[in-house]
């Protein structure tokens, strides 16, 4: 069964799901929430790969995340040419802003093959520079998590300034078009949520071979016993800076594909709380598991567009409650407390073993 859970996966949501859409049965409003929740769940999967096998809390997820959404951003802002609001040229903030010139490095963002691979490079870059000197440090443990937390932190306070040229606190919004496609039309969303679900899928099946491999297995080690791999000759730092590019790149690949589908980027995407709650998913749907920051992703997702639109105001309540819940009665998240209930159900139905008194040995 095990080996046919894929297939009906992909049968259901990468087939059936769009095939209901078409067919009216499904609404676009639907499809594109479950198209951002994909994308999350992409995020999360960086996020296990540094935190559930690795050992290694980052709390800059979402940083990673917003850059490949403001990269795919530009260019799509860049392609609606005179169709903006003041019929510019240049992006409608920049008119407000009275600036007359498209800044130099909005300029390689015309087009779509760089403004992709600078997506994913330029947040590879920083997570290369920062994981090196971060781990080289030796820095670990509560340590890197405040340094990853200051550093989305100081970026936040960057982009929320009309200085950068990258909207200000408003972000960037009123995309039209993508690679020539309408983003209004439904079958523009229907193809966009089924390129999400498709990245997903092949991100799963990548971060399983990596964790599945010997480098995989080196990782959890460094989890477990990082002074003992270190003094058998393994450059225990290299792994962790490894780890920590691939992790930005899956958070920049699920940022490119959000901000199509959401139609805005803005600073309050990447802040410290942003990073927390995408932790939060691993840690609910289990982390070390891959298939767990997927569900919980989705799952926390779920719960945001039901408590927000029924109870207002009480979601940063319930997140709370939920995250020292999962801390204190099911550490290993829904999967590991699945795992817990099958082996109470096996049990169940095991003889019991008597314990049968020893003979005593007869006095001499």
């Amino acid at each position: 069964m095990t080996y046919y859970r894929p297939i009906i996966v992909f049968l259901l949501f990468g087939i059936a799901a769009p095939v209901l859409n078409e067919m009216g049965l499904l609404s676009d409003t639907t499809l594109n929430l479950w198209g951002r929740y994909f994308c999350f769940a992409i995020a999360a999967l960086g996020i296990d790969l540094i935190w559930g096998y690795t050992g290694i809390l980052s709390l800059c997820q979402a940083f990673f995340f917003c850059l490949g959404g403001y990269a795919i951003g530009m260019h799509m802002l860049l392609k609606t040419g005179t169709q903006g609001v003041y019929g510019s040229a240049l992006p409608d903030f920049m008119v407000w802003n009275r600036v007359e010139q498209l800044p130099l490095f909005w300029e390689p963002f015309h087009t779509f093959t760089f403004a992709f691979i600078l997506s994913l490079m330029i947040p590879a870059i920083i997570a290369l520079i920062f994981g090196f000197l971060a781990f080289r440090s030796r820095l670990q443990g509560v340590y890197f998590a405040i340094i990853t937390q200051a550093l989305a932190l100081g970026v936040w306070l960057i982009f929320l300034r009309n200085e950068t040229m990258l909207g200000g606190t408003n972000g960037l919004t009123d995309f039209k078009t993508l690679l020539g496609f309408e983003l209004a039309d439904p079958a523009s969303k229907r193809g966009l949520y089924i390129i999400a679900f498709v990245t997903l899928f092949a991100s799963y099946f990548l971060c399983r071979f990596v964790v599945k491999s010997k480098l995989g297995r080196v990782l959890i080690a460094v989890r477990d016993s990082e002074h003992r791999l270190r003094f058998i000759g393994y450059r225990v730092a290299s792994y962790k800076v490894f780890v920590f590019v691939m992790a930005s790149m899956l958070g920049a690949l699920g940022g490119l594909l959000y901000v199509p589908q959401t139609g805005i980027i803005t600073p309050g995407r990447m802040d410290v709380q942003a990073s927390i709650e995408m932790v939060i998913w691993v840690a609910v749907g289990g982390r070390g598991t891959l298939i767990g920051p997927i569900i919980g992703a989705v799952l926390v997702n779920l719960l945001y567009s039901f408590l927000t639109g029924a109870f207002p105001g009480t979601w940063l309540y319930f997140l709370g409650f939920l995250f020292i819940g999962v801390v204190l009665f099911f550490p290993d998240g829904l999967i590991g407390l699945r795992s817990r209930i099958d082996i109470k159900s096996l049990k169940r139905f095991l003889p019991r073993r008597t314990r049968t008194a020893l003979p005593v040995a007869a006095e001499r």
